[in-house]
This record gives structure tokens, sequence and C-alpha cells, in this order.
């Protein structure tokens, strides 16, 4: 005797189960893009406010300059604490979201989500350069794992929802709701399996929904209609990948010595250390606001086509490339996906700016082109998900008309970096996990 079966033969028991999945999977995305956005609204206003203030200490007389570098250090000081409270709540989380599905931790608990969400208000909203999707995913990791728990789902099932709402939290950080779903297959799960595919496309779908209703519905960045360049400069954009690929292999490692020195140092306390770093940023942050932070503002103004002298691009460049590793190894709850997109994009306007100056035509139509570019294929040579990373820059700007020199240019870099033998920058963060991590 079989069990009941449906009118198409296949029987019911399994496609109970797979409507059950659905429902559970659009309720906690439902959460996260509620939770997701309010995150975002936190740290847009922070960012307001971060601006103002420092504008507002310049006029102060005596030592007033000295209120941003310490309002910094105490916001890395509190956000360590956090930490302190909830060790799992440290770092991307993304790395942990990873090593849950390969089975190596426990999905995290409920307990994660407000740890994460003050932590990560405090530390990027005081000016850290860190970036909002990692604490976006890692809560939506814990709602999708209680989710699973409070449904009876087996371990592996509870490991798939906490990977696919942890997808529709990336898909909230960026108002990308496809990039999220490729971020759940191309970057932790690295396989198409159909049932995470549609529990994340579903969850993303109605987080992205929710978190509108907060933020608005509009793509992240505002780009004037561009036109597509001509096929005649792909050669260049092919060059400059090769040279992404290059720089994203020296960020990477550039990443991983910070994390390693800044803990080597044992003799001084974690939250001392997050409070010294928080002070080094807060003074970049006293002679420019701009150059901290998660980056979303001066990636604006690249995109908007606002005109940035090159020096002031190479020293922006400069102070974000070292100030990103340098407030990740603060161990603070932050990402880095949303720092590299700003890095991507001066380091797009810088190329073009050095090419234009050497150059007899005028190559100063591919600036607003080539920092979309430059984002795509910086974020592919570190994180080593093309895929992601273009559908990411195309959904947060609506923009497609740099589609093919962006896949040549992305390419181009994945190629590179892979040839420097330079591992993607989550795998080498997980593998510096510590053991408390993965119990």
């Amino acid at each position: 005797m079989t069990g009941p079966r449906t009118d198409g033969g296949r029987p019911a028991e399994p496609m109970r189960g797979s409507i059950r999945l659905c429902v559970i999977a659009i309720a906690a995305g439902v959460m996260i893009g509620f939770i997701g956005g309010a995150f975002r609204w936190c740290l847009q206003t922070a960012d307001r406010l971060r601006i103002d203030f420092v504008d507002w200490t310049h006029g102060l007389p005596g030592p007033g300059w000295l209120l941003p570098i310490a309002a910094a250090a105490v916001g890395a000081t509190l956000a360590a604490l956090t930490v302190r409270w909830v060790p799992l709540a440290a770092g991307s989380g993304i790395p942990h979201v990873e090593a849950v599905f390969r089975g190596d931790a426990r999905p995290p608990l409920l307990t994660l989500l407000p740890a994460k969400f003050i932590g990560g208000v405090l530390s990027i909203g005081s000016g850290l350069v860190l970036g909002r999707e990692g604490p976006t995913v890692h809560m939506g990791a814990a709602i999708g794992a209680e989710a699973g728990r409070r449904a009876k789902f087996t371990e592996p099932d509870i490991r798939m929802m906490q990977t696919a709402v942890g997808g529709a939290g990336l898909a909230v950080a960026f108002n990308a709701p496809i990039g999220g779903t490729l971020f759940a297959v191309e970057e932790v799960t690295k396989s198409f399996n159909m049932r995470t595919v549609l529990a994340t496309l579903l969850a993303a779908a109605a987080a992205v929904g929710c978190m509108r209703f907060i933020l608005g519905n509009e793509p992240d960045f505002f780009v004037e209609a561009i036109r597509a360049p001509a096929l005649a400069w792909l050669p260049l954009f092919v060059v400059f990948g090769l040279m992404t690929g290059c720089l994203g292999a020296v960020y990477n490692r550039t990443v991983l010595w910070f994390v390693d020195h800044v803990s080597e140092m044992r003799r001084i306390p974690a939250i001392a250390k997050a409070g010294m770093i928080g002070a080094i940023i807060g003074l970049a942050m006293l002679v420019s606001p701009l150059a901290v932070g998660g980056g979303d503002t001066l990636t604006q103004l690249i995109l908007g086509g606002h005109h940035i002298v090159l020096p002031v691009v190479v020293g922006y460049l400069l102070v974000r490339f070292i100030a990103g590793p340098l407030s990740y190894s603060a161990n603070l709850p932050g990402g880095l996906f949303a720092p590299l997109l700003a890095v991507g994009a001066l380091w797009g306007l810088l190329f073009i700016g050095g090419f234009d100056a050497v150059w007899a035509g005028d190559a100063t139509n591919l600036a607003i082109p080539m920092a979309l570019v430059g984002m795509a294929a910086f974020f592919g040579a570190t994180v080593r998900a093309p895929v992601t990373g273009i559908v990411i820059v195309i959904e947060m700007t609506a923009t497609t008309a740099v589609t093919i020199p962006m896949l040549a240019a992305t390419g181009a870099a994945v190629l590179a970096a892979e040839l420097t033998r330079s591992p993607p920058i989550y795998d080498s963060l997980r593998e510096r996990m510590s053991p408390e991590s993965l119990r």
C-alpha cells in the first residue's frame, strides 16, 4: 500500500512539505525585511548625523576637533561590549553562515539578533569602514535557523533555512533580491539545489518588499542614463579587469595581515583595541567624513558624475584601502562587501583618469561606466563570486548599459586573482574562526 497521492501521481507528503517550506521561508523573509530595513534606516540616519557632527566640530574653538575622534572611539568600544555579550556577533558573520551550511558550526540562536543589530549600528554608525551586509546576512541566518527549529525541521533543513534567509538578508542590505539569491547559491552553497533556490527566492522577494516599505521603492544609487561604451573600448576594460584582480589579491592579503597582527596583540584587551582603532578612524573622519563609513555617499557622488580631482581620488582610495581592513580587524559587527563597492568605484575613476591623462583621445565619458565596472570587478576579485557581484551592481544602480564590459572585466579580474593564488576572502576568514564560534 502506498500513501495518498496527488492527481499528478506524486506523493502528497513531499508536496505538503515543500509548501510548508515555502510558507516558512516567506514568513522569515518578512521578518528580516523589516528588521534589515530598520537596520539600514538607522545607519543612514547615523551617516547624516556623523557628517553634520564633524562639520559642527570644525567650528568649535580649542580642542573641539578631538570630539570626532572620541565619538568614534566610544562607538567602537560600545560595539566591542556587544561582542563580549554575544561573541558570535563579531565580524561579518558570513564565514559563520558558510561554516553552518558545511556542517562545521551550529546554526545561530536568536540572541544573535539584538547583538548584531545594536553592535552594527554602533560600529558602522560611528564611522568604521565596515559593511551593513555582514550583520544583515547573519541576522537573516539567525531568523532562518530559528524558524526551522520552531517548524521542527531536520538538521539539514535548518541549515538550509539559515542559508536561504541569510541570502534574503543580503538582498535587503543591497536592495538586490536576485543578487541575494545568487549569493546563497554561488558563495555559500557553491551548488544549485532547487529547494534552497526556491526558499531563497521567496524569502528574498518578501524581505526586499518589506524593506522597501521603510526605505522606498527606488534603487540604492541613482545613475543617469548612459550609453553603452563602444566595443572598441572592450580591450581597455579587460586590461582594467586584470589589474583589478591583482589589486583585489593585494586587498585580501591586507585584510588578513591586519586580522592576524591585531589578533596577536593578546596583551591588549579586545575592547581597548577596538577603541584605539575607532580613534584612528575618527582621525580620518575629522579630515574627511567621506573617507570613512560604509561609503554609499561617496559612491553616489562618483556615479552621479560629481567631479573629483585625481589627487583627492587617490587620497580617498588609499585611506579606504587601509581603513577597511583595519576596521575589520577590530572584530566588531560589520562586513566587507559595501566598502568593496566604494573602493571599486574609486579605482575605476582613478584608472580612467590616469588613462585619459596619457591618451590622445577623450576618455572622460568612460568615467561612470568604469566606476560601475570597477565595483563589480573588485567584488568578484576579492569574494570570488563574480555573477553575484555583477547582478548586485546592476540591481543597485538599475543600469544595464555596461553589462558586456562588466562581464569581460569581472571575468578578467577573477582570472587574475586565481593566477595570483589569492584565495577568496571569506574562505580565508572562515579558516581563522575560533573554535568557540564553531561550537
